[in-house]
């Protein structure tokens, strides 16, 4: 690399945000710290794929900080004076600005109309960074958004166990109090079929020593992800690996197959056999029969998954969510596909959606269309799903 290229990556082009943050984080302002993921072999994900990692340098997220806070100082100013928002004010407050940025002002603005509680740090593992660089970032954004109760990131367990646990703790005093962890599996036979490149035991090790620091955790299991080879032992070890943790939450995640990813390839060719809905939803009774000794709070947040009503605190809720497991599972075979199909229309919520006349009738009209029969529906709700990934 030349001197001159160098120089030329160190430009400041301008507020940056990636391309995903948890559904949980939806009222967060994102903060960019780095892009794409640094080990970007996981088969399951097509997100970074074909793009490289690089850390953004410390004085570029320092000015996407500052310029936010500008825009959310004079957004905050006008609307006390005037006492409401509208369209034509935010257009002349923009306008108002030598400095003018239309993502960083959204993005402000966005965190203004949703209460300022939290904020996400991006891209896949800003834990990647040095300690002392991201203390001094986290200490920059407390400054300048002394309002918000919440900063989280997403990390790598094998990224996390490579931090000493003194930095770790820095690192939440600073401000980061929540870590998002794609656990994905406790199974080591599913770690290593995904290329996630960490072990059950690691996962384990990251997940306690998160804890340890003071920062909540947030780990997400992916029901499906062992297919029908190992579905009952991705249950089963999932679950042991959580009860070691004691997460504060375990969110699920169903398997999905976009085409970006590199499981679809393994599916097409027929290396990796995908389980349906009614597989997942036995192995999501096994998962939470598993699950003992935990205080976590599960959740089912996230439009990939069959049964939002799998939620609720461990343990007093765990039977209730095993319940709304066997209520599916009961359903009659003619039930089970109307319900399958409304979810996936975005029609359905819980199973007692099904009692819903005026949406009922839409999804039997959905199935007539597609011809949806016993023998069709995987691959429909297969092509339904890649539509949210």
């Amino acid at each position: 690399m030349t001197k001159k290229t160098k120089k030329q990556k160190d430009i400041y082009t301008g507020f940056e945000q990636g391309p995903i943050r948890p559904p949980s984080e939806a009222d967060s302002l994102l903060l960019r710290l780095t892009r794409n993921c640094p080990w970007n072999r996981c088969t399951f994900c097509p997100v970074y794929k074909g793009r490289k990692f690089s850390l953004r340098s410390v004085d570029h997220i320092i000015k996407d900080i500052d310029l936010v806070h500008s825009y959310l100082v004079k957004i905050m100013e006008e609307i006390d004076k005037k006492g409401r928002i509208e369209l034509n004010m935010m257009d002349e407050i923009f306008n108002s600005f030598n400095l003018k940025n239309r993502t960083a002002f959204n993005a402000a603005l966005h965190w203004f109309s949703t209460g300022m509680k939290s904020i996400f740090i991006q891209d896949a593992n800003s834990l990647i960074m040095k300690p002392a660089d991201l203390v001094h970032i986290l200490k920059h954004i407390k400054k300048q958004f002394p309002m918000a109760d919440r900063i989280t990131s997403y990390a790598r367990s094998r990224t996390i166990v490579l931090i000493k646990e003194d930095d770790l703790k820095r690192i939440a005093e600073a401000g980061l109090n929540r870590i998002h962890i794609g656990m994905e599996s406790g199974s080591d036979n599913v770690l290593k079929m995904i290329k996630k490149g960490v072990t059950k035991q690691g996962h384990i090790t990251a997940g306690v020593r998160i804890k340890k620091a003071g920062m909540e955790l947030s780990e997400y299991v992916m029901p499906g992800l062992g297919g029908v080879e190992f579905s009952e032992e991705h249950a089963i070890e999932s679950a042991d690996a959580l009860n070691r943790i004691n997460p504060d939450f375990i969110r699920l995640r169903s398997l999905a197959l976009p085409e970006r990813a590199p499981i679809a390839e393994d599916y097409r060719t027929g290396k990796f056999k995908k389980c349906n809905d009614i597989m997942m939803a036995e192995e999501i009774k096994r998962f939470l029969e598993n699950l003992s000794g935990i205080n976590s709070y599960v959740k089912s947040d996230h439009i990939l998954n069959l049964l939002e009503e799998v939620e609720g605190k461990m343990p007093s809720d765990k039977e209730k969510m095993i319940n709304v497991v066997n209520q599916f599972l009961s359903l009659s075979p003619e039930r089970k596909i109307l319900y399958r199909m409304g979810r996936r229309m975005g029609l359905f919520r819980k199973l007692e959606d099904l009692d819903n006349s005026l949406e009922l009738d839409r999804v039997k009209e959905a199935c007539r269309l597609y011809n949806v029969t016993d023998d069709t529906i995987d691959v429909v709700i297969d092509q339904v799903m890649k539509r949210f990934v």
